[in-house]
């Protein structure tokens, strides 16, 4: 198990450290996956931002859902899971989760775009996939911003849906695949709901951070490298 996601990320980190220095983009999911992007992007030397994508939840059980939707539209509807739902309300759904998306790039990355992607080895990650859905979006919007290699990274995953989520992405690492997998929380001792502040307290150590790389590594506040 997994102390709390600071352990689960640190942990993730040393798994990529092929990655190491070679100036990758970590983008977290939130808002789970961003204490986990941070440890990994920090022990990668990696530029890191946020991702953000919703779940598109069933109207009469919000923990669960059909699919979801990335920051630019990217939208993953799981067929199986959506002749559930009317067309009418998916459509309410969509609407609904597209506001919580703008609020969240709003609060959580002060509005800023997203880094470049185009050309670039980008390594998405969550702290855990139960559907996937998300994570499958995100797939697709970095897909569309023609990422040169996509890198699913997440602590720990159901073996079906880690095997569907490799064949989407270039590469996929997950650390635990339990044999009875029932939710992400079961392998972290210390599982709670992740609040935006928690999120901006990452963000601003990761300002203070990556000042703290060595020189070659180092990134600028625009993002871009110093003495590279």
């Amino acid at each position: 198990m997994y102390r709390d996601r600071e352990d689960a990320g640190k942990r993730l980190g040393e798994a990529l450290e092929n990655y190491q220095g070679k100036r990758v983009l970590v983008l977290a999911i939130p808002r789970g996956g961003v204490e986990v992007g941070f440890q990994v992007a920090k022990h990668l030397y990696a530029d890191f931002s946020i991702l953000v994508a919703r779940k598109l939840p069933y109207p009469d059980n919000p923990e669960a859902g059909f699919g979801a939707l990335a920051e630019d539209g990217s939208a993953v509807i799981l067929k199986d899971a959506a002749p559930w739902v009317s067309e009418k309300r998916i459509k309410e759904i969509v609407r609904e989760q597209s506001e919580e998306i703008k609020r969240r790039v709003e609060v959580l990355r002060k509005g800023k775009p997203l880094p470049p992607i185009s050309g670039r080895t980008v390594i998405l990650v969550d702290d855990g996939l139960a559907m996937g859905s998300t994570m499958r979006s995100g797939i697709e919007l970095c897909r569309k911003r023609n990422a040169g290699r996509i890198v699913v990274a997440v602590p720990v995953g159901g073996r079906a849906v880690a095997h569907e989520i490799g064949e989407l992405a270039d590469e996929i690492v997950v650390l635990e695949v339990p044999r009875l997998f029932h939710a992400v929380a079961q392998v972290y001792m210390n599982w709670y709901d992740v609040r935006d502040e928690e999120v901006l307290e990452i963000v601003e150590k990761w300002e203070e951070q990556k000042q703290k790389f060595p020189g070659p590594y180092r990134i600028g506040k625009d993002g871009g490298r110093k003495n590279a």
